[in-house]
């Protein structure tokens, strides 16, 4: 749960501070704030999906951009460059004709496998009220005005 203070610090568990609610200026392509970096990385949706169909072991390019419904070509390299540059996963090129280029999560990518499939489940098992919660919400002759 993160709750703010009077100084604008926010504490998402007891000893854990977030002391950037408010955007930083960014420095090389990061925020000060080392919550939103992480979390801008594993809380994109293309990540998320990359990294559920990892958990099972090496998969080809090919083969991930199947499997993700919706995804470009040139997001799913995007994706997999980030995730690579960020330690998540691992990129092996085998010489040959045609190249041949699988993917594969690395020890530190492993970690958000827990973390990701409660995610997932908590998304599967609270869907249908999240869809009526946003029915109603659109119903209302207020909806999507600015306060």
């Amino acid at each position: 749960m993160i709750t703010l203070n009077k100084s604008r610090k926010a504490a998402v568990a007891p000893g854990v501070k977030v002391s950037c609610i408010t955007p930083a200026a960014p420095q090389e392509g990061r925020t000060e704030c080392p919550l939103r970096d992480i979390l801008d990385r594993v809380g994109d949706k293309w990540s998320v999906l990359v990294v559920i169909l990892l958990r099972d072991g090496r998969m080809r390019f090919s083969d991930l951009r199947r499997a993700i419904e919706g995804i470009s070509q040139r997001m799913l390299t995007q994706t997999l460059r980030q995730l690579e540059r960020d330690g998540l996963v691992d990129r092996t090129v085998y010489p040959s004709v045609p190249m041949r280029v699988e993917y594969e999560l690395t020890p530190l990518g492993r970690t958000l496998i827990d973390p990701l499939t409660a995610l997932a489940q908590w998304g599967e098992n609270n869907r249908s009220a999240i869809l009526t919660s946003r029915a109603a919400y659109d119903s209302r002759p207020d909806a999507g005005q600015s306060t």
